[in-house]
């Protein structure tokens, strides 16, 4: 079963969206497991204090190194990775997605304030890891996100296996545009090679649109495509 463990100081923000729709029936249902443990559960005063000011001085807190290592050393050694959630980590692309939701799980530290102890990331070997270029109040969101991406992922949760497929991201590119009834709407119709019945005609179509969006909006996506595309020519 592929499982989640959320280190965090709000675990009762947890599940939140994630125990409903999909994940929340796959939850339900057994097809993983989530836990959100309380970090502040480690401290040893009387204030439960899991911030200090930073080394050096400047504005802010700063997560205790101490404090999250008895933390994250309370669990078990079971190989999943280890996360820390963090504007500047690694961005999460589909492919990371992929490869997590084929594993047992991770273990998420979701950070406060305007950090963590680095002596902490580097002695425990996080992966940091980004979910945008922009700077949430706290790691939990970004969890969620994370999580939410795996958990689609796991056999048996999405209905149709082709879903998850034929997406954005899935083959490098962004997804076509996606209609459905009425046939018109406002006066627009839906694209007629769409509703031929030719599926050759379709599936053109609709690589012909992601390429299309792909180029005008994510020339990044685009280039890499191009240069993947050529290797495998």
């Amino acid at each position: 079963m592929w499982r989640a463990t959320v280190l965090t100081i709000f675990p009762e923000m947890f599940p939140g969206p994630l125990g409903m729709s999909l994940a929340g029936k796959a939850l339900a249902a057994g097809l993983w497991a989530l836990e959100a443990q309380d970090i502040r559960g480690h401290t040893t005063d009387k204030h439960r204090t899991v911030d200090d000011t930073p080394a050096g001085g400047g504005p802010g807190m700063v997560m205790k190194a101490d404090v999250l290592a008895r933390a994250i050393d309370a669990l078990p050694g079971d190989g999943r990775p280890r996360l820390l959630m963090s504007p500047r980590g690694t961005p999460l692309t589909q492919a990371r997605v992929a490869t997590l939701a084929k594993g047992h799980g991770v273990v998420v530290l979701c950070g406060r304030f305007e950090g963590v102890d680095e002596r902490l990331i580097a002695g425990r070997n996080l992966e940091e890891v980004s979910v945008g270029d922009y700077v949430l109040s706290g790691g939990e969101i970004a969890a969620l996100v994370l999580c939410d991406a795996c958990v689609r992922l796991i056999p048996g949760v999405m209905g149709k296996e082709a879903s998850g497929t034929e997406e954005s991201f899935s083959d490098g590119l962004l997804e076509y545009p996606q209609y459905t009834r009425p046939v018109t709407f406002e006066g627009v119709p839906v694209p007629e090679v769409l509703t031929g019945g030719d599926h050759a005609k379709v599936a053109a179509w609709r690589r012909a649109e992601a390429e299309r969006l792909t180029r005008a909006r994510r020339p990044d996506l685009w280039a890499r495509y191009l240069a993947n595309k050529d290797r495998r020519d």
